[in-house]
């Protein structure tokens, strides 16, 4: 017998009122996650990840319009809960690793303290035993000093400390969904590969489940078991992380991958592929497929209705044309 999905999302709508019209940010996305998986939600920016990851939260701004057919996390119905049963699972069950850290810590509070407040909100203890929970923490995701990075404040750590030290946050409460919103944006190579081989450890370790937001392809065949493809508030193309790499079905997807160096594939000094063309305005009606005023397959049918089809190993895509589906 198959087990629940951690977190179900069917038909997810966002839209944004700008004056007199209505820009359609996020349209009919759906998705699931199940315990001790890592979902990859990858795309150009702009495409809704981030909207999507923050409506999952109910961290939307107040003029934002959030819809959806179905949203529920272990079998709590998202869409009709208050929003103070809401702020009971965000931060404690839920958890959420923001783009930017800096942006994210409170510059006038120390680490220790912001690393504290979640654990005191969440649980029944006493401020000892959530300073020992920091300490354990910071020092399970690579920080040395733990007790001394505890008094001071974000602006004394480096990038790659400050995003450790919001990993710790969020993992304060364990939570049993983490959401990654771009951790590795602005790091380093050598830190971004600390950080992804650190979250894949501390999944194994915790059984966790695990939405990561990004663009960077590179970091989505490192740590994806599945992969969602975003384009302009659409998912385009959904499937296991190695088959979709290996045979792409969606004519954006296959643009995505040609525009990275493959090793063993893409000569010196050999020009990468692109991308013609620039992403549709979503105000207004959106219908049709998208990326027709991007793609060399587009015909006249793309302006109607495209479905989305189901084929293979739990694979998805939203195309007439689609290759390996038949």
């Amino acid at each position: 017998m198959t087990a629940a999905p951690l977190l179900s999302v069917s038909d997810l709508t966002i839209d944004i009122p700008l004056g007199g019209r209505t820009l359609h940010a996020v349209r009919g996305v759906s998705f699931e996650v199940s315990r001790g998986e890592t979902l990859c939600i990858v795309g150009e920016s702009g495409s809704g990840k981030s909207l999507t990851s923050l409506a999952l939260m109910n961290l939307l701004p107040g003029r934002l319009k959030r819809a959806a057919a179905a949203m529920s996390f272990d079998g709590i119905d998202l869409l009709s809960i208050p929003e103070r049963r809401m702020s009971d699972l965000r931060g404690d069950r839920m958890a959420m690793i923001f783009q930017e850290p800096m942006t994210s810590l409170n510059p006038a509070y120390t680490i220790g303290n912001q690393l504290t407040e979640a654990f005191l909100r969440h649980r029944k203890t006493t401020r000892k035993e959530a300073f020992g929970r920091a300490v354990y923490l910071l020092e399970k995701v690579g920080i040395t000093a733990a007790d001394r990075r505890m008094k001071q404040y974000p602006h004394q750590l480096s990038g790659g400390l400050r995003q450790r030290v919001m990993i710790a946050m969020a993992l304060m409460c364990e939570p049993d969904l983490l959401i990654a919103d771009e951790p590795t944006t602005a790091l380093d190579v050598t830190i971004q590969a600390q950080i992804l081989l650190l979250l894949k450890d501390l999944q194994k370790e915790l059984g966790i489940a695990i939405i990561l937001i990004t663009h960077d392809l590179g970091v989505v065949a490192r740590i994806a078991d599945r992969v969602a493809v975003m384009y302009a508030g659409e998912l385009v193309e959904s499937g296991p992380a190695a088959p979709l790499f290996q045979s792409p079905a969606h004519p954006y997807t296959r643009g995505l991958l040609e525009c990275i160096p493959q090793p063993g594939k893409t000569r010196p000094g050999e020009p990468l592929g692109s991308i013609p063309g620039l992403v549709p305005s979503l105000t207004g009606r959106v219908s049709g497929c998208v990326f027709r005023n991007r793609c060399p397959r587009a015909e006249e049918a793309c302006s109607g209705e495209v479905p989305v089809v189901a084929f293979g190993d739990a694979r998805r895509v939203r195309c007439l044309f689609a290759e390996g589906v038949r």
